[in-house]
């Protein structure tokens, strides 16, 4: 009796020693490296007025036209001068993934006693999918390694946790997502979805559509905005729409903020509660960094997912988020 009663003990606790290994294996990756794993390329065209200084790897937005600005300044009455310019500046780093406060661009978790944002979306009757946490960090680079000098052309501060989808309830559940983007239940249709195709093929040649600002190009529909993915095919295409869809919402909620190219527009700052979609780009820094290249919000992950995922891979991604800033440097 008292040897089997060691046997059950030994074997209970053979079971909990394997299911905490699979845990702490569960959450995978590694502090992003600031100089390597950052596709520098990446910062450019940067243009003076509507010049391009010099020519990037990707599609530019549109700039003003005239490269001398005047801005307003506190009180009315004064005014100052600047030159118009426009670069592109990675602005955070984002964490998808399984594993509920898996930190995988720090290479750390702080899951060690929580349980929230375990199991599935919380919607009943859902289709079989996926669900992901998604964390945002504010990651001002060009502003630490002082590559632009003018302060009002940077992104300024320290590097932040600025949002976890494990406190949000609203990442969860599709019908309390609603409160934040009612115009979603517009586009829950076909005619909308086939529309997508458009914008893919856009985003395949150079740059998404504005225009159809529900779609993700390739990677699906930007509503609603919770983690969940139906149908999942490629964990990298879900990786990178869930990313994409953190922007949209961070911008709805108005937690970022947006610098257009239009001559009255570039002295400040604004919120924009539709994410300008062709103002984005991204850039894989988890598991596989990819220093060679970024992409516009919604490019086929086709493109350049061969070699971005390994046999032991848990679904821990980390992506850095590059957004077109027009400004007026002084």
């Amino acid at each position: 009796m008292k040897s089997q009663l060691a046997g059950f003990v030994l074997l209970v606790s053979l079971f909990f020693t394997s299911a905490s290994q699979a845990a702490v294996v569960e959450c995978q990756g590694r502090f992003v490296n600031p100089i390597t794993d950052v596709c520098w390329l990446c910062i450019f065209p940067i243009s003076i007025g509507s010049a391009a200084v010099s020519a990037g790897i990707n599609v530019d937005t549109p700039n003003p036209a005239s490269p001398i600005q005047v801005c307003p300044m506190p009180p009315p009455i004064f005014k100052r001068i600047g030159i118009a310019m426009g670069y592109w500046e990675p602005v955070a780093l984002v964490d998808v993934t399984r594993a509920p406060f898996c930190m995988v661009n720090l290479g750390a978790t702080l899951g060690g006693g929580f349980n929230i944002g375990t199991g599935t979306d919380g919607d009943v009757g859902r289709a079989e999918g996926t669900f992901y946490q998604v964390h945002w960090y504010k990651y001002p680079l060009t502003y630490w390694l002082n590559i632009i000098a003018s302060a009002g052309c940077l992104e300024g501060g320290d590097m932040d946790i600025a949002y976890l989808s494990e406190l949000d309830p609203t990442w969860n559940v599709s019908s309390v997502a609603l409160v934040l983007s009612p115009e979603a239940m517009l586009f829950n249709n076909v005619i909308a979805q086939a529309a997508c195709a458009a914008d893919a093929a856009a985003a395949f040649f150079g740059k998404p559509l504005d225009a159809l600002f529900w779609c993700a190009g390739a990677h699906g529909s930007m509503y609603p905005f919770t983690g969940h993915t139906s149908n999942e095919f490629s964990p990298l295409n879900a990786s990178t729409l869930l990313a994409e869809k953190m922007a949209f919402k961070l911008h709805r909620q108005g937690m970022i903020m947006n610098t257009i190219g239009a001559d009255t527009a570039v002295c400040y700052e604004y919120p924009s509660p539709i994410m300008p979609k062709e103002r984005w780009r991204y850039q894989m820094t988890n598991m596989i960094p990819d220093s060679a290249m970024c992409h516009p919000v919604g490019r086929s992950t086709m493109i350049w997912g061969t070699g971005h995922m390994t046999p032991a891979d848990r679904h821990n991604y980390g992506y850095l988020m590059w957004r077109k800033r027009n400004c007026v440097y002084l």
